[in-house]
């Protein structure tokens, strides 16, 4: 782990208790980014797919454990309390399966984030997915005060899409975008949003925060 002494938001750990295993994610990682690498190398999608606005993992293995690595390191590096982004390392009953995105551009003015994430080939399926989103978006809501937090999909990847809309989400208006990779070609993307309002009237699971105070702290 960072010490949390050099980094504010190492201490954070946010966790979604689960019977069929707790979903726990944390910042400051540097061992859970690792193992996350090697999560990345084995496989994020099926071939053929590309459920990403950029096309990091459109190389080989070794590549994608790299840029994974590289991601991280820059999220740690480059946060400003106006802006920033934070990508808690996601266990799964203490295995690293995935990484789940925080981030945020005038954040003391707009109040708005944004989510993203993924989680390895090899654990999806389980509900990991719905389970570490409703984490991040109680830290966001209960513990930073957000007014509002936006996603978006392909609409050809109804997993992230059902995600966002069994947690409350209402669509957001739609984009055609040309989509990255090999070969270009246009798709599109919907728009999701969540505001506070909706987040608090609907049914989601239970959520600890450790290690909020030097966050907030460091936002102010």
């Amino acid at each position: 782990m960072l010490p949390a002494d050099l980094h504010p938001f190492a201490a954070l750990r946010v966790l979604a208790p689960h019977p069929d295993g707790d979903v726990e994610l944390r910042t400051g990682d540097l061992d859970g980014v690792l193992a996350l690498a090697a999560v990345a190398a084995r496989g994020v999608h099926a071939d053929g797919e590309q459920p990403f606005a950029h096309p990091w993992t459109d190389c080989d293995p070794a590549e994608r454990a790299r840029r994974t690595l590289r991601w991280h390191l820059a999220g740690w590096a480059g946060w400003t309390p106006r802006d920033w982004r934070l990508d808690p390392v996601v266990r799964r009953a203490g295995v690293v399966v995935g990484t789940q995105s925080l981030e945020a551009t005038g954040f003391g003015v707009l109040r708005e984030v944004v989510t993203g994430s993924w989680l390895g080939l090899e654990h999806q399926g389980r509900g990991t997915g719905t389970l570490m989103r409703a984490a991040v978006l109680h830290l966001a809501f209960a513990g930073l005060g957000a007014a509002s937090a936006r996603s978006e999909a392909y609409l050809d990847n109804p997993r992230s899409l059902g995600v966002s809309r069994r947690l409350g989400y209402r669509d957001d208006g739609r984009q055609r975008t040309v989509r990255a990779g090999r070969a270009g070609r246009a798709a599109v993307q919907q728009r999701l949003r969540l505001d506070a309002a909706d987040w608090a009237a609907t049914a989601r699971p239970q959520v600890r925060l450790d290690g909020l105070g030097s966050v907030v702290r460091a936002l102010a």
